[in-house]
Order: structure tokens, then C-alpha cells, then sequence
């Protein structure tokens, strides 16, 4: 790609070198990806991606952000305020769990960024923004569910959240090892239908009113 044509078509420049970067880093991790190899991949030049990034790591962090703000937005087109609260959560659930086992890439990320004890998403002025949206959305529904009296009241939406994540996260990310230690594919689809319902019973069962 010419310089030129990348003059013109910023937005679409700077997709394809995020789009690259983040098979990169998928495979190799930050220490690994190269940026020469980024930008080959992008069709376009090492300067261009330090002009829109100004480093690997600031590339990197986009990468982060730009997934999470992916996975915000998928929860945040979803119609809960028309379904009863248990249903709400139930949708809101398989959603997340869905896109968990849809996207590898989100999996690997996330790992890496991990091992890396979280100093790269710390950089982030946009991260938090990105989170807040989705809990909001599950506290009105928290809330109406306490309202209507089939939900416990003062349930904290972020530890809810987390705890709903969390049960489908290590599914996935954890499915061969499981496998191997186990005997049991829960990339299967009668196995993944199975543990779900199983989380979504311990979900519902625990937002049940204690009195």
C-alpha cells in the first residue's frame, strides 16, 4: 500500500495495523510480536503504525482496549429491560458465555496481559469506561428483579458480574487442560449446554429472596 493511499484512508489504516497487531499478540505475546511483521500484515509501513501508536506497547494497549470495548458493546446492544429478570440474567449470561467460546483471541489476550500483572491495561484512560456500561445494565436489572421480589435485595452488580464471568471464563480458557486432567470436552456442545445450565441454576438460585 502507498504511502498516499494510507494518507487517505486513516481509519482504515489504523483497523487493519489493530487488526494485524492483534494476531500477533495473540500468538506470540507482547515480547514476541514484531512490528515489522504487523505492518507487512497491515499493507502498510513501520512509520505509519508508530505515527498512529507511537510504540509496540502503546499498539498494544489499543489492542486491549479495542477488545474490550468489542465485547461492551456486544452486551450492551442486548434488550434486557423487556424480559423478566431471570430471564434478563439468563440472556445476559449465555451472551457472555457465548463470545468467551467464540473468541480464542479475546482468551489469549487476556492471559498475557495477566502475566504481565495488568501494567499495560493500568495505562488505559478508556478501559474502565468500557466495563461500566455493562454493569450498569445489570444492576437495573438486579434492581428490577429486587423490586418485583425475585431477587434479594443489595446483590453488588460488580461482584455478580464478575462471578458470572468468571464461571465461563475458565471453562474455556482452562477446556484442555480440564480435558487432559478430566476426560471431560467442555468444548463439546452437550457439555457446554450442560455446565451452563448448571452455572446459570447457581446464579438464579443464589439471587432468590433469603426470606
Amino acid at each position: 500500500m502507498s504511502e498516499q493511499r494510507t494518507k487517505r484512508d486513516p481509519e482504515g489504516t489504523r483497523r487493519r495495523i489493530l487488526e494485524a497487531a492483534t494476531e500477533q499478540f495473540t500468538k506470540f505475546g507482547l515480547a514476541g510480536a514484531r512490528v515489522d511483521a504487523i505492518a507487512t500484515a497491515a499493507g502498510t509501513n513501520e512509520r505509519m503504525l508508530y505515527y498512529y501508536f507511537a510504540s509496540k506497547e502503546g499498539l498494544y494497549v489499543a489492542v486491549l482496549e479495542a477488545m474490550y470495548m468489542q465485547f461492551s458493546q456486544r452486551e450492551q446492544g442486548l434488550n434486557l429491560s423487556g424480559l423478566q429478570p431471570a430471564e434478563a440474567v439468563r440472556e445476559l449470561a449465555h451472551s457472555i458465555w457465548t463470545h468467551l467460546r467464540e473468541n480464542p483471541q479475546w482468551l489469549s489476550l487476556i492471559n498475557n496481559e495477566n502475566l504481565h500483572e495488568g501494567r499495560y491495561l493500568e495505562r488505559s484512560s478508556h478501559l474502565r469506561e468500557t466495563i461500566s456500561p455493562v454493569v450498569d445494565l445489570l444492576r437495573a436489572t438486579l434492581e428490577r428483579g429486587a423490586a418485583a421480589g425475585h431477587f434479594r435485595q443489595g446483590v453488588d452488580p460488580l461482584d455478580f458480574y464478575v462471578t458470572l464471568v468468571g464461571m465461563g471464563y475458565y471453562i474455556v480458557s482452562n477446556r484442555f487442560t480440564i480435558d487432559m486432567f478430566t476426560g471431560r470436552n467442555y468444548a463439546e456442545p452437550e457439555r457446554q449446554h450442560a455446565i451452563a445450565e448448571m452455572h446459570l441454576d447457581m446464579l438464579l438460585t443464589y439471587l432468590r429472596p433469603t426470606n
